[in-house]
C-alpha cells in the first residue's frame, strides 16, 4: 500500500501536471512550434510501436514519412527531426521543473527532514547532543564542482528552470506560459567549444544561485540547533572547483585561464556580497554604525566593479567591520537587525575571499617530465628519487630536496612551463584569497611515492620554502592495479622523513583521492566498488599506524557507472576500518544540475551528506563492518566479475562496436567542453586514452549501459553455484556498501533498453557481440531481482523508478532518430552537406537524451 501510495502521488504531482503544463506549448505563438508539438505524439507512439516490434531504426522512421506526403524530399525530412528534438529538448526541461517543483511533496518524502529529526531527538538526550557536537567540531563536506562534460544546459536555461520551478509552485499559468516562451527562443546549444574560463562561468552559476545561499543557511541552522557559540562555529560545508585548474589532458588549460578562474570567482563572490550588503545597509540607518558601513561599502563595491590586478585577501577587515556593526546594533540599538549582520557574517566565514578551493590537478607523467626537464637543465641539482623514498635506509639523501629558484629557459615544453607557472601562480592566488583559495594539488595516475616527492621538489625549485609550503599534495589512485598499489605508496611517503615532516606543518592531515571512472572502465563494475573499498580499509590502516588524520577524497559523479547513484548510503555504511572524518566527492555533469540545481535539492542532498557523515560514527551499524568470510566472498565475486570484464574487453569487436554503432564520434564535435573525448587526440583509439565519460555515455546513448553492471550476474551465479548464496544475500541485508552497489547496478540496468538495439542481433558482424551483451544483462538482471526479492528493478524505490521511465518516454524518439542517423552516414555515401547535417542531428540527441537522465544520481 505503501508502495502504491507514493507512485499514486507521484502520478498526480509530476505525471499529470507535466501533461497539462505540457500541453501550453501548443499555445506559444511560433507556428513551427505548434505543428512540431501535434505530429510529436503520433511519432513517439510510432516509436514505440516499432520498438516493440523490435524493427530497426531507418524501417520506424521511413514508415513514419511514408503516412506524411509532405516528407518526400530529404531536406523535409532533416528539418522535421531537427524540430523533433528542439521540442523534445523544452519538453526535458519543463520535466525537469515539474518534478523538482514538487520535490517537497514526492522528492524524498521518506527521507527529507532526516537531519533536522536527529537534531530533534538529540534535545531530549543530552549524550547524543554531546555526541553530535563532538563529531561536528572535526567534520566536514566538501562538494567539489568539476567541467566533466556530462552538463549540456546553458546558464540561461538553468535560470529558466529555476524560474519555471518557482512559477509551478504557485500553479502561475500566464508566468509559465511566458517561461515556455522565453526557453522556445533561448538556444541550448554553444555555437564554439567553450574554453575552460567559460567552463568555469557556466559552473559558477550554480554557486551564485545555490550553492552561496544554501551553505550558510544549512551551517546557521545547525548551529541554532544544537546550540554552539559563533566562537566555537566550526565550518561544516566546504566548496571546491575544477574547471580552470584541472589540466589533467585538458590541453587547453594553462596558468592564464587558472589566473583569471580565480580572479573570476573572487570578483563574483564580492557581487554577492554587495548585493547582501545594499540590503542591509537599507534596514541599518541607525547612529554609530556610520563608518563601519562606509569603509564596507568601498571595500564590497571595489571588488565587485572595479578588481585590482594583483588583490589581497579582505577576510579579516570585512569580519572586523561586520562585527563592529553588530556590536553597535546590540548595545545601542536592541540587536534590531542584526540577524542580517549575522547572516552575511556567517556567509563571510564560510567563503571569504575566494569563494571556493580551486584545485590543481595534472598527470603524473607531465609532472616527471618536468621534473627530469629541470634535471637536464640544471644537472647540479640532480636529485635521485628512488634513494629518497628509500629514505628510512639512507638518511642522507634528506638532504637533497633543496630550495632553489630555478629558471626552466624558452625551449621548455609548453606543459613544462604551465606546470611551473602554476606552481608559481598558486602564490598569488593565496594571497588574494587565503591559503584556502587554492591548497591542492592533485597527482592523476600517481603509481609510485616518487610521483609524490618529485612534485615536492618542483615546488621548492620555484620559491616556494619548506616551512612555509601551505599545499596539500593529494595522490589520485583510479585504475585496479593503482589502487592495489596505493596502500604500499603511503607507506613510503609516511616513512619519509621530510614528507612526514611537511605532513605535521599541514596539521597532519593527509587527503587521498580515489577515482571511480577509470576503474570501471578498467575493471568493470563490481571489481571498481570492491576495489575502492579495499584500498580504503588498507589505507586507513596505515594512516592510523602513522597517526594521520586521513581525508578521502572521492571522484564519483554522473551515473552508477561513475561511481554516482546513492552516494549517501555508501558514507552512512563505511565501518569501523574506514576513516570518514570527512565527506570530500566530486559533483560533475548532470548530477550538479539534478541533486544541486535549485535550493530545495541542493538543501535535501548537501543535509544527507552531513546526516550520512554523522550516523555512520555515532549510530554505526554492526553489519557495516565486514567479517573477513564476508570479505572473502566479495572479493571473489569481484575476481568472477573481473573476469568476464576482461575478457569483454579483450573481445576484437569491443572497440569496433562503440566507435561504429554508438554516436561515439560524435561526442568529440558536441560544443560543451573545451577537452577532446580522447587522450592522444591525434592517434589511433585506444581504451586506455577513451575518457571514462565518454566511455560511459557512448553506452547510455545505446541504452545499454554496459559499465554499470556488466559482470555482476556471472558473480552473483557463481555465488549460487557455489552455495554461498546465503551470505550474499545476508551481505544485501546487513552491508549498506554491498547493498548500495547491488541498488545502484539495478538503477543502471533501469535505464537500459536492448529492446531499441534488438535489430542488431541481425548484423552479420555484430549481431553474436549483441546477444552476448544482452545475455549478461539478463542474467544480472534474474539475479538482482532474486536478491532483492523484487519483481522489478528499483522496485524498493517507486519514485525514482518512475521518474526514470517517464523521462526514457520522452526520450525514445531521440534515440530512434539518432541510431537512425548514425545508420544513415554508415551505409550511404551522402553529399557533404546532408552527412554534416546528420552529424549535427547526432549531436543534437546527445543533448537531449543525457538531459534527461538527470536523475542518474
Amino acid at each position: 500500500m505503501k508502495i502504491s501510495q507514493k507512485q499514486s502521488v507521484f502520478h498526480n504531482e509530476v505525471l499529470t501536471r507535466f501533461d497539462l503544463y505540457k500541453s501550453l506549448f501548443l499555445t506559444l505563438p511560433f507556428q513551427r512550434v505548434k505543428h512540431t508539438g501535434t505530429v510529436l505524439p503520433f511519432f513517439s507512439t510510432h516509436c514505440e510501436k516499432g520498438v516493440d516490434e523490435h524493427l530497426a531504426p531507418e524501417d520506424i522512421i521511413d514508415s513514419f514519412f511514408g503516412q506524411y506526403e509532405q516528407y518526400v524530399q530529404e531536406e523535409d525530412r532533416l528539418d522535421f527531426l531537427f524540430r523533433i528534438v528542439q521540442y523534445i529538448e523544452r519538453q526535458v526541461v519543463l520535466f525537469d521543473a515539474v518534478e523538482d517543483s514538487a520535490f517537497q511533496t514526492v522528492g524524498k518524502a521518506d527521507e527529507s527532514g532526516v537531519l533536522q529529526s536527529l537534531f530533534q531527538r538529540a534535545q531530549g538526550k543530552p549524550e547524543l547532543k554531546k555526541q553530535i557536537v563532538n563529531k561536528l567540531r572535526d567534520f566536514s563536506v566538501r562538494l567539489v564542482l568539476t567541467a566533466h562534460p556530462t552538463q549540456f544546459y546553458p546558464g540561461p536555461v538553468l535560470a529558466i528552470i529555476n524560474d519555471l520551478i518557482d512559477a509551478l509552485k504557485g500553479n502561475d499559468v500566464p508566468n509559465i506560459q511566458l517561461l515556455l516562451q522565453q526557453l522556445g527562443k533561448t538556444p541550448f546549444i554553444n555555437k564554439e567549444k567553450p574554453t575552460p574560463v567559460d567552463e568555469a562561468a557556466s559552473l559558477a552559476w550554480f554557486l551564485e544561485n545555490v550553492f552561496y545561499k544554501v551553505a550558510s543557511e544549512i551551517q546557521s541552522n545547525i548551529d541554532s540547533e544544537l546550540e554552539v557559540p559563533t566562537e566555537d562555529v566550526k565550518q561544516l560545508i566546504e566548496l571546491g572547483f575544477w574547471p580552470g585548474g584541472d589540466r589533467d589532458g585538458n590541453p587547453n588549460v594553462t596558468a592564464e585561464s587558472t589566473k583569471k578562474v580565480a580572479s573570476m570567482l573572487r570578483t563574483i563572490l564580492f557581487r554577492c556580497y554587495y548585493r547582501d550588503f545594499r540590503l542591509l545597509k537599507r534596514r541599518i540607518t541607525f547612529r554609530g554604525t556610520e563608518k563601519y558601513l562606509d569603509l564596507l561599502q568601498d571595500l564590497f563595491y571595489e571588488n565587485s566593479f572595479n578588481p585590482s590586478d594583483n588583490p589581497t585577501d579582505e577576510t579579516a577587515t570585512i569580519l572586523e567591520n561586520l562585527n563592529g556593526v553588530k556590536d553597535v546594533l546590540n548595545e545601542r540599538h536592541g540587536g534590531l537587525f542584526v540577524e542580517l549582520v549575522e547572516d552575511l557574517i556567517r556567509k563571510v566565514i564560510t567563503f571569504g575571499c575566494h569563494f571556493t578551493t580551486l584545485d590543481i590537478r595534472q598527470d603524473s607523467s607531465i609532472l616527471r617530465k618536468t621534473f627530469n626537464y629541470l634535471v637536464e637543465r640544471h644537472p647540479d641539482t640532480a636529485i635521485d628519487l628512488e634513494k629518497v623514498v628509500s629514505s628510512e635506509k639512507d638518511k642522507e639523501t634528506q638532504i637533497k630536496f633543496s630550495e632553489l629558484n630555478l629558471d626552466y629557459g624558452e625551449e621548455a615544453d609548453s606543459l613544462v612551463v604551465d606546470t611551473l607557472e602554476v606552481i608559481r601562480l598558486l602564490k598569488d592566488i593565496q594571497r588574494s584569497g587565503s591559503e584556502r583559495a587554492a591548497q591542492r594539488f592533485i597527482i592523476s595516475n600517481c603509481q609510485q611515492a616518487s610521483d609524490i616527492l618529485g612534485l615536492v621538489q618542483l615546488f621548492l625549485w620555484s620559491g616556494w620554502k619548506k616551512d612555509a609550503l601551505t599545499i596539500d599534495f593529494v595522490p589520485l589512485f583510479e585504475t585496479v592495479d593503482d589502487l592495489s598499489r596505493a596502500a604500499q605508496v603511503m607507506r613510503s611517503l609516511y616513512t619519509n622523513e621530510v614528507y612526514a615532516q611537511h605532513v605535521k606543518r599541514r596539521g597532519n592531515k593527509q587527503t587521498i583521492m580515489l577515482g571511480f571512472s577509470d576503474s570501471t572502465k578498467d575493471g568493470g563494475y563490481l571489481m571498481a566498488n570492491w576495489s575502492i573499498y579495499k584500498a580504503k580499509i588498507e589505507l586507513t590502516a596505515i594512516a592510523r599506524e602513522y597517526d594521520v588524520d586521513l581525508v578521502f577524497f572521492d571522484g564519483r559523479g554522473g551515473p552508477p557507472a561513475r561511481g554516482g547513484g546513492k552516494t549517501q548510503r555508501f558514507y552512512a555504511s563505511m565501518g569501523k576500518e574506514i576513516a570518514n572524518e570527512h565527506i570530500q566527492l566530486t559533483i560533475q555533469g548532470q548530477t550538479i544540475s539534478s541533486q544541486y540545481g535549485s535550493l530545495d535539492t541542493a538543501r535535501y542532498n548537501i543535509e544527507q551528506l552531513l546526516h550520512a557523515g554523522i550516523i555512520s560514527e555515532i549510530e554505526q551499524k554492526d553489519g557495516d563492518t565486514l567479517t573477513t568470510k564476508q570479505k572473502e566472498i566479495i572479493d571473489q565475486m569481484a575476481h568472477e566479475s573481473h573476469a568476464k570484464f576482461m575478457d569483454l574487453r579483450k573481445h576484437p569487436l569491443f572497440l569496433k562496436y562503440l566507435e561504429t554503432l554508438s554516436p561515439l564520434k560524435q561526442l568529440s564535435e558536441v560544443n560543451i567542453s573545451s577537452r577532446p573525448v580522447k587522450r592522444n587526440s591525434g592517434k589511433e583509439l585506444r581504451l586506455e586514452d577513451l575518457r571514462a565519460i565518454s566511455f560511459v555515455t557512448s553506452w547510455s546513448q545505446l541504452k545499454q549501459n554496459i559499465p554499470g553492471f556488466y559482470g555482476v550476474g556471472t558473480a552473483l551465479q557463481w555465488a549460487e553455484e557455489n552455495n554461498l548464496w546465503s551470505y550474499v544475500k545476508n551481505l544485501y541485508e546487513h552491508s549498506g556498501m554491498f547493498k548500495t552497489i547491488i541498488d545502484n547496478c539495478m538503477m543502471s540496468m533501469t535505464k537500459s533498453n536492448f529492446d531499441i538495439t534488438s535489430y542488431m542481433q541481425y548484423d552479420a558482424t555484430f549481431g553474436d557481440f549483441w546477444k552476448m551483451l544482452r545475455a549478461e544483462y539478463e542474467l544480472t538482471k534474474q539475479y538482482v531481482l532474486k536478491l532483492s526479492n523484487s519483481s522489478v528493478l528499483m522496485e524498493d524505490y517507486p519514485i525514482e523508478r518512475a521518474s526514470i521511465l517517464a523521462r526514457e518516454k520522452i526520450v525514445l524518439p531521440l534515440l530512434i532518430i539518432q541510431h537512425y542517423a548514425i545508420r544513415t552516414l554508415l551505409k550511404k555515401e551522402l553529399p557533404e552537406e546532408q552527412e554534416t547535417a546528420y552529424r549535427k542531428l547526432i549531436a543534437r540527441t546527445i543533448y537531449g537524451v543525457v538531459n534527461a537522465g538527470r536523475n542518474l544520481a
